[in-house]
Protein backbone atom coordinates (compact mmCIF):
# COMPACT_ATOMS: atom_id res chain seq x y z
CA UNK A 1 0.00 0.00 0.00
CA UNK A 2 2.77 2.44 1.20
CA UNK A 3 4.30 1.85 -2.30
CA UNK A 4 1.42 2.21 -4.39
CA UNK A 5 1.03 5.42 -2.47
CA UNK A 6 4.26 6.89 -3.06
CA UNK A 7 3.54 5.93 -6.76
CA UNK A 8 -0.13 7.88 -6.99
CA UNK A 9 1.72 11.13 -5.08
CA UNK A 10 4.86 10.80 -7.64
CA UNK A 11 1.61 11.02 -10.59
CA UNK A 12 -0.43 13.52 -9.21
CA UNK A 13 2.51 15.87 -8.13
CA UNK A 14 4.15 15.44 -11.52
CA UNK A 15 0.89 17.00 -12.93
CA UNK A 16 0.89 19.43 -10.52
CA UNK A 17 4.31 20.53 -11.56
CA UNK A 18 4.64 20.09 -15.32
CA UNK A 19 1.53 22.72 -15.95
CA UNK A 20 0.98 24.16 -19.62
CA UNK A 21 2.73 26.84 -20.99
CA UNK A 22 0.88 29.59 -22.39
CA UNK A 23 0.58 28.22 -26.07
CA UNK A 24 2.69 29.59 -28.92
CA UNK A 25 2.11 30.39 -32.71
CA UNK A 26 3.81 27.66 -34.33
CA UNK A 27 3.71 28.93 -38.13
CA UNK A 28 7.11 28.95 -39.62
CA UNK A 29 9.09 27.44 -36.51
CA UNK A 30 10.37 24.51 -36.36
CA UNK A 31 9.50 22.96 -32.67
CA UNK A 32 7.67 25.89 -31.68
CA UNK A 33 4.57 23.20 -30.34
CA UNK A 34 7.11 21.70 -28.22
CA UNK A 35 7.88 17.80 -28.20
CA UNK A 36 8.91 15.46 -25.62
CA UNK A 37 12.46 13.76 -25.31
CA UNK A 38 11.99 9.89 -25.99
CA UNK A 39 15.76 8.66 -25.76
CA UNK A 40 16.07 6.45 -22.52
CA UNK A 41 20.17 7.43 -22.30
CA UNK A 42 18.76 11.79 -21.80
CA UNK A 43 17.86 11.43 -18.27
CA UNK A 44 19.26 15.03 -16.93
CA UNK A 45 19.02 17.13 -19.91
CA UNK A 46 20.19 20.50 -18.87
CA UNK A 47 20.90 22.53 -22.03
CA UNK A 48 18.82 23.08 -25.07
CA UNK A 49 19.59 24.92 -28.60
CA UNK A 50 18.31 24.64 -31.78
CA UNK A 51 20.43 23.48 -35.07
CA UNK A 52 21.39 25.81 -37.53
CA UNK A 53 22.35 23.40 -40.13
CA UNK A 54 19.20 21.02 -39.80
CA UNK A 55 15.85 22.40 -39.23
CA UNK A 56 13.76 21.20 -36.68
CA UNK A 57 16.57 19.72 -34.84
CA UNK A 58 17.46 20.60 -31.27
CA UNK A 59 21.18 20.01 -29.36
CA UNK A 60 20.86 18.78 -26.14
CA UNK A 61 23.08 17.01 -23.80
CA UNK A 62 23.01 15.37 -19.81
CA UNK A 63 24.15 17.06 -17.13
CA UNK A 64 27.58 16.31 -14.55
CA UNK A 65 29.87 13.49 -15.94
CA UNK A 66 27.61 11.62 -17.84
CA UNK A 67 30.62 11.63 -20.57
CA UNK A 68 31.58 13.69 -23.88
CA UNK A 69 28.10 12.61 -25.60
CA UNK A 70 25.68 15.52 -27.60
CA UNK A 71 22.46 14.48 -28.74
CA UNK A 72 20.42 15.74 -31.65
CA UNK A 73 16.95 15.41 -31.34
CA UNK A 74 14.32 15.74 -33.79
CA UNK A 75 11.47 17.88 -32.64
CA UNK A 76 8.92 16.49 -34.70
CA UNK A 77 9.49 12.78 -33.49
CA UNK A 78 11.68 13.44 -30.14
CA UNK A 79 13.74 10.60 -31.19
CA UNK A 80 17.02 11.21 -31.13
CA UNK A 81 18.61 11.15 -34.84
CA UNK A 82 22.51 11.53 -34.23
CA UNK A 83 24.92 11.14 -30.77
CA UNK A 84 28.26 13.04 -31.27
CA UNK A 85 31.15 12.30 -29.08
CA UNK A 86 33.58 14.88 -28.85
CA UNK A 87 37.57 14.45 -28.79
CA UNK A 88 40.38 16.40 -27.82
CA UNK A 89 38.83 17.27 -24.53
CA UNK A 90 39.26 15.57 -21.39
CA UNK A 91 36.38 14.27 -19.07
CA UNK A 92 33.83 16.53 -18.47
CA UNK A 93 32.45 17.35 -14.79
CA UNK A 94 29.68 18.97 -14.71
CA UNK A 95 27.91 20.14 -18.26
CA UNK A 96 25.38 22.52 -17.93
CA UNK A 97 24.43 24.50 -21.16
CA UNK A 98 25.17 24.62 -24.73
CA UNK A 99 24.73 27.37 -27.39
CA UNK A 100 25.36 28.04 -30.90
CA UNK A 101 27.64 30.64 -32.31
CA UNK A 102 27.22 32.86 -35.44
CA UNK A 103 30.21 30.85 -37.06
CA UNK A 104 27.97 27.39 -36.65
CA UNK A 105 29.72 26.26 -34.15
CA UNK A 106 28.66 24.76 -30.80
CA UNK A 107 29.48 25.62 -27.11
CA UNK A 108 29.35 23.57 -24.65
CA UNK A 109 29.61 24.83 -20.62
CA UNK A 110 31.23 22.40 -18.38
CA UNK A 111 30.61 25.09 -15.83
CA UNK A 112 28.56 23.21 -13.24
CA UNK A 113 30.54 23.42 -9.66
CA UNK A 114 28.70 21.05 -7.34
CA UNK A 115 30.67 22.46 -4.72
CA UNK A 116 29.38 25.67 -4.62
CA UNK A 117 31.70 27.55 -6.55
CA UNK A 118 35.25 26.10 -5.16
CA UNK A 119 36.81 24.97 -8.40
CA UNK A 120 39.75 27.13 -9.97
CA UNK A 121 38.82 26.51 -13.58
CA UNK A 122 35.71 25.49 -15.46
CA UNK A 123 35.86 24.37 -19.12
CA UNK A 124 34.14 25.38 -22.97
CA UNK A 125 34.38 23.20 -25.42
CA UNK A 126 33.48 24.49 -28.82
CA UNK A 127 33.00 22.68 -32.01
CA UNK A 128 31.68 22.40 -35.15
CA UNK A 129 28.13 21.57 -36.09
CA UNK A 130 28.22 18.42 -38.22
CA UNK A 131 27.07 18.58 -41.52
CA UNK A 132 25.39 14.98 -41.19
CA UNK A 133 23.17 13.64 -39.03
CA UNK A 134 24.70 10.34 -38.31
CA UNK A 135 26.72 8.46 -34.92
CA UNK A 136 29.97 10.35 -35.25
CA UNK A 137 33.25 11.37 -33.03
CA UNK A 138 33.99 15.26 -33.40
CA UNK A 139 36.84 17.35 -32.43
CA UNK A 140 36.77 19.80 -30.03
CA UNK A 141 38.87 22.56 -28.53
CA UNK A 142 38.79 23.02 -25.20
CA UNK A 143 39.25 26.49 -22.97
CA UNK A 144 40.34 27.06 -19.44
CA UNK A 145 37.38 29.68 -17.92
CA UNK A 146 38.26 31.64 -14.59
CA UNK A 147 36.37 34.26 -12.96
CA UNK A 148 37.78 37.44 -12.45
CA UNK A 149 36.01 37.69 -8.59
CA UNK A 150 36.45 34.05 -7.62
CA UNK A 151 34.88 30.68 -8.19
CA UNK A 152 31.88 30.24 -9.26
CA UNK A 153 28.73 27.62 -10.09
CA UNK A 154 26.99 28.53 -13.40
CA UNK A 155 24.76 26.76 -15.35
CA UNK A 156 23.71 29.34 -18.29
CA UNK A 157 26.32 29.67 -21.55
CA UNK A 158 25.01 32.15 -23.66
CA UNK A 159 26.83 32.97 -27.41
CA UNK A 160 25.44 36.18 -28.91
CA UNK A 161 24.78 35.57 -32.18
CA UNK A 162 25.99 38.84 -33.68
CA UNK A 163 29.17 39.20 -32.12
CA UNK A 164 30.19 35.60 -31.52
CA UNK A 165 31.05 36.79 -27.43
CA UNK A 166 30.81 34.02 -25.00
CA UNK A 167 28.84 35.19 -21.30
CA UNK A 168 27.83 32.98 -18.63
CA UNK A 169 25.35 33.84 -15.52
CA UNK A 170 26.12 32.86 -12.07
CA UNK A 171 23.57 30.84 -10.06
CA UNK A 172 22.89 31.61 -7.05
CA UNK A 173 20.01 31.58 -4.91
CA UNK A 174 19.90 35.69 -4.46
CA UNK A 175 20.73 36.31 -8.00
CA UNK A 176 23.37 35.90 -10.57
CA UNK A 177 25.85 37.94 -12.17
CA UNK A 178 26.35 38.90 -15.66
CA UNK A 179 29.66 37.61 -17.00
CA UNK A 180 31.45 38.54 -19.89
CA UNK A 181 34.40 36.45 -22.02
CA UNK A 182 37.25 37.94 -23.74
CA UNK A 183 36.45 38.97 -27.41
CA UNK A 184 38.56 35.86 -28.59
CA UNK A 185 38.56 32.39 -26.75
CA UNK A 186 42.37 31.33 -26.16
CA UNK A 187 43.30 27.43 -26.35
CA UNK A 188 46.67 28.47 -24.96
CA UNK A 189 45.86 29.97 -21.88
CA UNK A 190 43.12 30.87 -19.07
CA UNK A 191 39.60 32.93 -20.35
CA UNK A 192 38.84 35.28 -18.06
CA UNK A 193 35.26 36.10 -17.39
CA UNK A 194 34.27 39.80 -16.19
CA UNK A 195 31.45 40.56 -14.61
CA UNK A 196 29.14 43.21 -16.22
CA UNK A 197 26.18 43.16 -14.70
CA UNK A 198 23.36 41.41 -12.41
CA UNK A 199 20.83 38.96 -13.26
CA UNK A 200 17.71 39.16 -10.78
CA UNK A 201 17.09 35.27 -10.35
CA UNK A 202 18.34 32.03 -9.32
CA UNK A 203 19.18 31.03 -13.07
CA UNK A 204 19.65 27.27 -14.78
CA UNK A 205 19.64 28.77 -18.07
CA UNK A 206 19.92 31.09 -20.43
CA UNK A 207 19.53 32.27 -24.38
CA UNK A 208 20.59 35.45 -26.75
CA UNK A 209 17.10 35.82 -29.86
CA UNK A 210 18.52 34.82 -32.82
CA UNK A 211 18.99 38.87 -33.74
CA UNK A 212 21.05 39.57 -30.32
CA UNK A 213 18.77 41.99 -28.91
CA UNK A 214 17.30 40.13 -26.35
CA UNK A 215 18.45 37.83 -22.89
CA UNK A 216 16.45 35.04 -21.83
CA UNK A 217 16.72 33.78 -18.90
CA UNK A 218 14.91 30.76 -16.41
CA UNK A 219 15.27 29.37 -13.32
CA UNK A 220 12.97 26.06 -11.45
CA UNK A 221 10.07 28.16 -11.38
CA UNK A 222 10.29 31.50 -13.38
CA UNK A 223 11.92 33.40 -15.96
CA UNK A 224 13.16 37.04 -17.17
CA UNK A 225 13.46 38.65 -20.36
CA UNK A 226 16.28 41.59 -20.56
CA UNK A 227 16.82 43.72 -23.76
CA UNK A 228 20.19 43.13 -24.21
CA UNK A 229 21.12 47.41 -24.83
CA UNK A 230 24.96 46.44 -25.62
CA UNK A 231 25.03 44.28 -22.52
CA UNK A 232 24.25 47.22 -20.63
CA UNK A 233 21.00 44.79 -20.13
CA UNK A 234 17.34 46.27 -18.85
CA UNK A 235 14.89 43.94 -17.39
CA UNK A 236 11.82 43.68 -19.74
CA UNK A 237 10.10 41.47 -18.25
CA UNK A 238 8.62 37.79 -16.98
CA UNK A 239 8.58 35.25 -18.75
CA UNK A 240 5.58 32.84 -19.07
CA UNK A 241 7.44 29.80 -18.06
CA UNK A 242 5.69 26.40 -17.44
CA UNK A 243 5.90 24.59 -14.10
CA UNK A 244 8.46 21.76 -14.43
CA UNK A 245 9.79 18.65 -12.40
CA UNK A 246 13.34 20.46 -12.33
CA UNK A 247 13.24 22.98 -15.24
CA UNK A 248 16.87 23.24 -16.59
CA UNK A 249 16.84 24.34 -20.19
CA UNK A 250 15.95 26.91 -22.53
CA UNK A 251 16.25 28.07 -26.08
CA UNK A 252 14.47 30.53 -28.86
CA UNK A 253 13.19 28.66 -32.11
CA UNK A 254 15.26 29.56 -34.67
CA UNK A 255 12.61 32.41 -36.13
CA UNK A 256 12.84 34.02 -32.53
CA UNK A 257 8.95 33.97 -31.99
CA UNK A 258 8.85 31.11 -29.30
CA UNK A 259 10.56 30.01 -26.26
CA UNK A 260 11.53 26.51 -24.99
CA UNK A 261 11.85 25.17 -21.54
CA UNK A 262 13.07 21.29 -20.81
CA UNK A 263 13.54 19.50 -17.92
CA UNK A 264 15.52 16.72 -16.74
CA UNK A 265 13.55 13.39 -15.55
CA UNK A 266 13.51 10.24 -18.20
CA UNK A 267 11.38 11.35 -20.97
CA UNK A 268 10.88 15.09 -20.26
CA UNK A 269 8.98 17.53 -22.19
CA UNK A 270 10.40 20.61 -23.92
CA UNK A 271 7.55 23.18 -23.60
CA UNK A 272 6.72 26.06 -25.50
CA UNK A 273 5.92 29.93 -23.88
CA UNK A 274 5.65 32.95 -25.64
CA UNK A 275 8.70 35.98 -26.14
CA UNK A 276 7.83 39.74 -24.96
CA UNK A 277 7.29 41.70 -27.52
CA UNK A 278 7.19 38.94 -29.72
CA UNK A 279 2.91 39.75 -30.48
CA UNK A 280 2.37 36.64 -27.71
CA UNK A 281 1.91 38.43 -24.86
CA UNK A 282 3.92 41.42 -23.53
CA UNK A 283 5.43 39.46 -20.66
CA UNK A 284 5.32 42.50 -18.69
CA UNK A 285 4.72 42.15 -14.68
CA UNK A 286 1.83 43.54 -13.23
CA UNK A 287 2.75 47.12 -13.30
CA UNK A 288 4.05 47.20 -16.89
CA UNK A 289 7.39 48.28 -16.54
CA UNK A 290 10.59 46.75 -16.62
CA UNK A 291 13.67 47.97 -14.85
CA UNK A 292 17.69 48.19 -15.13
CA UNK A 293 19.57 44.83 -14.05
CA UNK A 294 21.02 46.79 -11.17
CA UNK A 295 17.40 47.92 -9.78
CA UNK A 296 17.37 45.06 -7.05
CA UNK A 297 13.48 44.77 -7.08
CA UNK A 298 13.86 41.35 -6.75
CA UNK A 299 10.55 40.86 -9.04
CA UNK A 300 12.39 37.94 -10.48
CA UNK A 301 13.17 35.83 -6.95
CA UNK A 302 10.25 36.61 -5.96
CA UNK A 303 7.85 35.01 -8.79
CA UNK A 304 10.55 32.15 -8.55
CA UNK A 305 9.73 31.73 -4.70
CA UNK A 306 6.01 32.54 -4.72
CA UNK A 307 5.43 29.59 -7.54
CA UNK A 308 7.70 27.55 -5.99
CA UNK A 309 5.54 27.85 -2.79
CA UNK A 310 2.08 27.11 -4.98
CA UNK A 311 3.30 23.80 -5.83
CA UNK A 312 4.84 23.15 -2.29
CA UNK A 313 1.23 24.09 -0.95
CA UNK A 314 -0.40 21.81 -3.16
CA UNK A 315 1.74 18.71 -3.08
CA UNK A 316 0.97 18.64 0.63
CA UNK A 317 -2.05 19.13 0.44
CA UNK A 318 -2.16 16.01 -2.18
CA UNK A 319 -0.47 14.01 0.86
CA UNK A 320 -3.08 15.33 3.61
CA UNK A 321 -5.64 14.02 1.35
CA UNK A 322 -4.18 10.58 0.74
CA UNK A 323 -3.18 9.79 3.96
CA UNK A 324 -7.47 11.00 4.92
CA UNK A 325 -8.53 8.49 2.42
CA UNK A 326 -6.14 5.73 3.42
CA UNK A 327 -7.43 5.92 7.34
CA UNK A 328 -10.61 5.51 6.27
CA UNK A 329 -9.86 2.47 4.40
Amino acid sequence: MRRSLALLFGAILAGVLVAPAVAADSAGSEGADGFTIKDPRITESSGLVASRAHPGVYWTHNDSDDGAFLYAVDSKTGETVATVTMTGVGRPRDVEAISMGPNGRLYVGDIGDNLGGTWDNVWIYELPEPKQLKNQTVRATQYDVKYADGARDAEALMVHPKTGRVYIVSKNEDGGGLYEGPAKLTSSGTNTFKRIGAIDLWVTDGAFSPDGKQLAVRGYFGGLAYDWNGGKVKKEGRLSVPLQGQGESMAYTPDGSTLLYGSEGSGSSVEPGNVPGSGGGDGKSPSGEGSSDDGGGGDGMNADIKMGAVALVVALAVIYGLKRLLRRD
